[in-house]
């Protein structure tokens, strides 16, 4: 599993955690009830606002690469932060501050792979910096692509064991929704082919037990209106790392990520999408670290190439008080070099879904996508935005 892939277990903890981020300390003492005091609908607002402590998450796994289908649960522990305190042109301003969050994974999915991983984050007040650290264990069975000489295209099916580690600080510059930081990845990974043995002299190369040392640099804006389905703004996000024998690392290169989701609101019942995301890498990674398309419809590592580049655009219709329809559709290529860009194949994928207003005090939608690439039919359990990062 490459690094976006092992980000994407931390991203699932993230997501679930991040529900919990406008925690208020009222009495626990209060009776928590699961109807809206507006509407009188099914509504977890109240629950999340008055939980305390220890929060057990249930969690399903839906990634193709991964078999399709998996459980997982989600402990967590979390601590309220007061918020920042700001005087501008005179003006006293109060900026929320989420939560320290300290979270643990344990999960199995349909193909045997197996992860169990921690993770906290929170916020250094006086300095303005956020926070993140994360490390566990990941036992996967994935399948990678390659053609091998006149036999075509064939399906490689590795086991990767892996010990990853991620840390990050990223600082608030002046009183703007800019921050900027480092960040640090580990990765201690055992390689072994698990397929048909005729192919084993393509792959015997493959199989290995390396490290790799990452630091980097991060560069990213935030000016959505929510962080978990958001109606407008934009978040916009760098990251340049490098992997060098300095390092500690076994394999020398580089590895640029950047992207942006934009979100604007139509006629107040229609809500568009846009996302640009790219990938590079320089030198020579890992086959497990390449860049691949990652989009709805297509199962991760299936698209590989020293670099991707992918467009996704969404519409969402608030068609009744707490339902949406969702409509999406994406294409992206993966490629070795930008010349041969043009030569490349894009890679399509489109679906539906829908949504319900699972939590209206936070603004948390929740559902289902379904979503067809070239292969075959997805399905997603969805909470806040598809687009996670």
């Amino acid at each position: 599993m490459r690094y976006t892939g092992i980000q994407k277990c931390f991203l699932m903890l993230t997501v679930s955690l991040l529900c919990f981020r406008h925690l208020s300390a009222q009495s626990p003492k209060k009776a928590i009830s699961f109807k809206d005091s507006l509407d009188g609908k099914f509504d977890v607002s109240d629950y999340v606002i008055y939980a305390h402590g220890f929060i057990p998450i249930p969690l399903i796994i839906t990634e193709p690469a991964l078999g399709g289908f998996g459980l997982a649960m989600i402990p967590i522990f979390l601590k309220r932060r007061p918020s920042y305190i700001d005087t501008v042109n005179g003006k006293v301003k109060m900026t929320p501050v989420a939560p320290d969050i300290t979270g643990g994974i344990v999960g199995y999915t349909a193909n045997n792979t197996w992860m169990l991983a921690g993770f906290r984050s929170g916020t250094l007040i006086k300095s303005r910096i956020k926070y993140m650290i994360g490390g566990g264990y990941f036992n996967v069975n994935m399948s990678f692509y390659r053609n091998i000489g006149q036999e075509g295209e064939k399906e490689l099916p590795f086991n990767i064991k892996t010990i990853p580690g991620i840390v990050q600080g990223i600082k608030r510059i002046g009183y703007s929704n800019w921050y900027a930081g480092l960040k640090y990845m580990y990765l201690h990974t055992d390689v072994s082919y698990k397929g048909d043995k005729q192919w084993s002299q393509y792959v015997d190369s493959l199989e290995s037990k390396t490290n790799v040392s990452q630091p980097g640099l991060v560069i990213e804006l935030d000016s959505r209106d929510n962080i978990f389905t958001p109606n407008s703004g934009m978040k916009l996000h760098f990251d340049a790392n490098w992997s060098d024998d300095f390092f500690g690392s076994d394999y020398n290169f580089g590895r640029f990520n950047y992207y942006t989701y934009l979100y604007k609101t139509f006629a107040k019942k229609f809500v568009g999408g846009l996302r640009i995301d790219g990938q590079q890498t320089a030198g020579e990674p890992p086959f497990f670290m390449l860049p691949y398309i990652d989009m709805r419809g297509i199962p991760a590592m299936r698209y590989q190439g020293k670099a991707d580049l992918i467009t996704e655009l969404e519409m969402r219709w608030d068609f009744k008080q707490r339902w949406s329809l969702m409509l999406f559709s994406g294409t992206g290529k993966a490629f070795d070099e930008w010349k041969y860009f043009g030569e490349s194949d894009w890679i399509t994928s489109y679906g539906t879904g829908f949504r319900y207003l699972i939590a209206r005090k936070f603004k948390l939608r929740a559902g289902v996508d379904v979503a067809k690439g070239p292969e075959s039919w997805a399905y997603y359990i969805v909470f806040g935005s598809n687009w996670v990062k």
